[in-house]
């Protein structure tokens, strides 16, 4: 299984996570067979500065992700991915590690959009 987490840096499994997967800076990769973590990249988001809702589902669906891991992300963009067939977790806070334990061990919660703020005032 391929999941990308928002990460803030690129320091593998201690980068700490995005609060919004569409600004992040990378996307830490974390490669998992059976509940094992195998191999960790970076990969820098292409789209951080600027990008449409359907743009980063579509770039992650290439890299073979299954699954996005996120602090935060409006309705629009939980949709596309799910168009995609890429699962959606939000909440995720803290380091990268902390988040994928979570998700293997069954913690994590589905996606809820954000709320509409100020700092996501771009969402539907």
């Amino acid at each position: 299984m391929r999941i990308a987490i928002s990460s803030e840096d690129n320091k593998g499994l201690e980068s700490t996570v995005s609060g919004h997967f569409g600004h992040c800076p990378f996307f830490t990769i974390v490669n998992v067979d059976e509940k094992t973590i195998r191999d960790v990249q970076a990969l820098e988001n292409p789209f951080a500065q600027g990008h449409q809702p359907f743009e980063i589902p579509a770039f992650l669906q290439s890299q073979g992700v299954q699954v996005i891991m996120s602090g935060g992300m409006g309705g629009r963009a939980i949709d596309f991915f799910k168009q995609k067939g890429i699962e959606v977790i939000t909440g995720c806070t803290g380091k990268v590690k902390e988040s994928i334990e979570n998700y293997l061990t069954g913690n994590t919660t589905d996606a809820v959009p954000c709320k509409e703020s100020t700092e996501h005032h771009h969402h539907d």
